[in-house]
């Protein structure tokens, strides 16, 4: 099965028709209809239906081109790896909002130097949603918050940055007691439905101290943007940057044991694109610092 007459199908999907299709891929309209035809004789049912002036996919075309992204991908990792040598592909990668914005630049960085032909679709969402989509095989990895539970076998995690929990706290807060502080200052809770915002959750419930809670939400930024205009305090990862703008803060440590967020990269042990996800992993270890595992 040629790949230009699965792409001949999806142009045709796209315009409509097949002249439309003839001139976006810069054919003839028999050239087009041809390939539709061995297409559909090499599958043995119709793709295509005529609507008055239009045409449209049939049911059994409709399912080819939902699936038709992923073979595509996969035929050119395919000759990707028959070439040898040089790194190309597609990744399909999921990230927490702050390694999305603090990790992840410096790695995309260092592989656009090195690795120009590896091409990254990055998807954000929370450290839950992109596990399971991991998981279930509609990523090839993510960087998310360490789970707490063991892993099925057939996932690994590498650990990119070690983040401790901290008390953060206004520029103008003069006190260097976070349980002092806490006590007597309204806070703003790492959302306790998050697993970073649980490890938060969790000392707080340890301390066995009453809190004057205000606001509850997972945006750390934003946390930080209501610390910094003094509505109250917050214990969270010492997440890594940036920061938002012009917002004056300090970052006081808790007692020891503190807790720490550990982030890194879930991904299958034994996936298609494995060789291009340990590619990726090579240039995290490469481009992020030791000090920030």
């Amino acid at each position: 099965m040629e790949t230009k007459n699965l792409e001949t199908l999806r142009a045709v999907a796209q315009q409509g028709s097949l002249a439309g299709a003839a001139q976006v891929l810069n054919v003839t309209a028999n050239a087009v209809a041809q390939r539709i035809r061995v297409l559909e004789t090499e599958l043995g049912v119709p793709l295509l239906a005529r609507a008055g002036r239009k045409v449209r996919p049939t049911r059994a075309g409709h399912a080819v081109l939902e699936r038709l992204p992923g073979i595509l991908r996969d035929v050119r990792d395919l000759h990707a790896a028959a070439a040898g040598g040089e790194i190309a592909g597609e990744l399909k990668i999921g990230a927490i909002a702050t390694a999305l914005t603090g990790l992840l630049p410096e790695v995309l960085e260092h592989l656009a130097r090195d690795h120009p032909g590896l091409r990254l679709h990055l998807e954000p969402g929370t450290s839950s949603e992109l596990y399971e989509r991991t998981r279930d095989g509609a990523l090839d990895a993510a960087a998310i918050v360490e789970p707490e539970f063991d892993l099925p076998k057939l996932l690994s995690f590498r650990l990119w940055r070690r983040e401790p929990l901290i008390l953060l706290v206004p520029e103008a807060e003069g006190r260097e007691d976070p349980l002092m502080i806490l006590r007597t200052e309204p806070v703003i809770i790492y959302d306790r439905g998050q697993w970073g915002g649980r490890l938060a959750a969790r000392w707080l419930e340890q301390q066995r101290m009453p809190l004057q809670t205000l606001f509850e939400l997972d945006a750390l930024d934003t946390i930080a943007v209501l610390v910094g205009r003094g509505l109250g305090v917050s214990v969270v990862p010492e997440w890594a940057g940036p920061r938002p703008e012009g917002v004056r803060l300090r970052s006081l440590p808790l007692p020891d044991p503190a807790p720490e967020r550990r982030i890194g990269m879930i991904y299958p042990r034994n996936g298609a694109r494995t060789h291009l996800v340990d590619v990726l992993l090579n240039a995290a270890e490469a481009s992020l610092s030791t000090s920030d595992r």
